[in-house]
């Protein structure tokens, strides 16, 4: 059982499509669902539909934010149907498992999937690491809730497979790293430190912000920093408050 990767809907509108995502998600041995304000759950529409994987329902932890769901997440990847004003990393499903197979038993992973008529934000979206795109017929391009869930969740188990049966397999980023990966949680810390240290040296004008912040959220994230590292950054940006107060 992948017990490390959720999965998370966002505002979910019908429940019949949570009790889908259920029965897919439990097809590929997969039973973390978190849900983030969903419009009507539990529902017997929902249960209707899980078809057997009921338990998956009942576990569900459902949350008021987005940034609730995913804050002790080490890696978040949102799905999305199209392009970005700001270009983000985005992977195909099989690009993703190769990501993520070879952490999936050791990193907390969010797999987030938005609103069956609009998808997720773009502030939703740059709280991931990552995008996903399933590329579908372009000429019919609209998949079920369901249905993307399964095509992911289906990726991930071959690679989590592959590498249970290949046990030379490349640790991350090809070593083995020292320290844990930042969670989404230190992350939203950071970006908050480092947006009120910008307003404090006058780089970041917060009545004319432009994309600053979401052009150094992607550069962050990007990099998938450790816990030390954030800690350094952080460090960084308090010195540098302290050394403005100190002139002033």
């Amino acid at each position: 059982m992948a017990s490390n990767v959720r999965i998370v809907l966002v505002n979910t509108t019908h429940p019949g499509n949570i009790g889908g995502v259920a029965r897919a998600m439990k097809n590929m041995d997969f039973a973390e669902l978190h849900l983030v304000e969903p419009k009507k759950f539990p529902h017997v529409n929902a249960d209707a539909r899980a078809s057997g994987a009921t338990d998956l329902l009942e576990n569900a932890l459902v949350h008021e934010t987005l940034e609730e769901a995913i804050a002790d997440c080490q890696l978040v990847v949102g799905t999305s149907a199209r392009g970005r004003h700001i270009p983000w990393p985005v992977v195909d499903p099989r690009e993703l498992a190769a990501i993520v197979g070879p952490v999936m038993d050791e990193k907390k992973i969010a797999i987030v999937f938005g609103r069956e008529d609009r998808g997720l934000t773009n502030e939703e979206l740059h709280l991931c690491h990552y995008h996903v795109h399933i590329p579908s017929n372009p000429e019919f391009s609209s998949l079920n809730l369901a249905a993307a869930v399964q095509v992911i969740t289906y990726e991930l188990r071959m690679a989590s497979l592959y590498a249970a049966e290949n046990a030379e397999h490349r640790p991350q980023w090809g070593t083995d790293w020292d320290i844990d990966l930042a969670d989404s949680g230190d992350l939203e810390r950071l970006f908050a430190h480092l947006e009120e240290t910008l307003v404090d040296i006058e780089f970041l004008d917060p009545e004319n912000p432009r994309q600053l912040m979401p052009r150094l959220r992607r550069l962050y994230l990007r990099a998938i920093p450790d816990k030390v590292e954030v800690n350094v950054l952080r460090g960084i940006l308090t010195a540098t408050q302290k050394q403005l107060k100190d002139k002033n």
